[in-house]
């Protein structure tokens, strides 16, 4: 038989406040979204024909929307071929529209570790949800830094373990969505940041936030958890039909989404700065 105690709290005193609890839980607590990186950018106040750098630009859509609400100056670095080829060609296609963006956006391969810019000539350095794929965290925050003029900055967004990750979990999901476990401390990414001379201006913990905000506004977090418990529910038939490799992909991001909606991985906003004298 269960603990006495258990049972009267449980089915006695919370079930009394169940329906009220809900009813609360109901309400949301009006999380912040990713447009908060944008807001965070904005008040830096770079003048138009900033020089930004995107590292790990992915498709460029971010690159595109900086030139596009800033009038920066933006050029979006990426490793893999294909991203950088299919923002080349999202480019043109906005550049129909708007002409300017031809001179003001530009795309090429490059990685974190080693920027394809020369030293002390990026005001902003944007870098959105990469590092935790980087092999060298602190060649590439010496890279920022070397690349930054004095005073410039640097704007990141990423994802971190927390205390509530179990380490099997861990050892699993990490290395499958190619993550590098060491960069998943926050403490650690700190220390390499600090270790190259650039300065903390900034942290922005919001845990669980974007996580809510996109059950809120697109039930992405559901979807998600619905899409994992259908892998789970029968992983041969989606390995016979895709493979073992995208099955565990797939599984991978499910899960990257829920855990981070329930508090397992937490994701944080950086503004750092390079010191005002070379």
């Amino acid at each position: 038989m269960a603990d006495e105690a258990f049972l009267s709290r449980s089915y006695e005193a919370f079930a009394e406040i169940e329906e009220e609890f809900k009813d609360v839980l109901d309400q949301s607590l009006d999380p912040r979204g990713p447009d908060l990186l944008y807001d965070v950018a904005a008040e830096l106040a770079l003048v138009p024909g900033a020089s930004v750098l995107d590292v790990g630009c992915g498709e460029g859509r971010h690159t595109l929307e900086l030139a596009r609400r800033f009038g920066w100056q933006v050029r979006g670095v990426d490793p893999v071929k294909r991203h950088v080829e299919l923002a080349v060609q999202d480019l043109a296609h906005h550049a129909n529209d708007n002409p300017a963006f031809q001179s003001a956006v530009t795309f090429e391969l490059g990685t974190a570790e080693d920027l394809p810019s020369l030293a002390a000539a990026v005001d902003l350095i944007w870098c959105r949800d990469v590092l935790v794929h980087v092999e060298d965290l602190a060649a590439a925050f010496a890279e920022f830094r070397r690349v930054l003029v004095p005073g410039g900055q640097v704007l990141i967004y990423q994802m971190f373990c927390t205390d509530r990750m179990e380490p099997n979990e861990a050892s699993w999901l990490l290395p499958t969505m190619g993550c590098v476990p060491a960069n998943m401390d926050p403490e650690r990414a700190e220390a390499a940041m600090r270790r190259v001379g650039l300065r903390i201006d900034q942290r922005i913990v919001l845990g669980t936030e974007w996580g809510q905000y996109g059950q809120e506004h697109t039930g992405k977090g559901a979807r998600n958890l619905l899409h994992a418990a259908r892998l789970l529910h029968e992983p041969d038939r989606y390995i016979r039909s895709f493979g073992q490799d995208n099955y565990d992909i797939a599984l991978g991001d499910c899960l990257w989404h829920v855990y981070r909606l329930i508090g397992k991985l937490s994701d944080r906003i950086y503004l750092l700065s390079a010191p005002a004298e070379a």
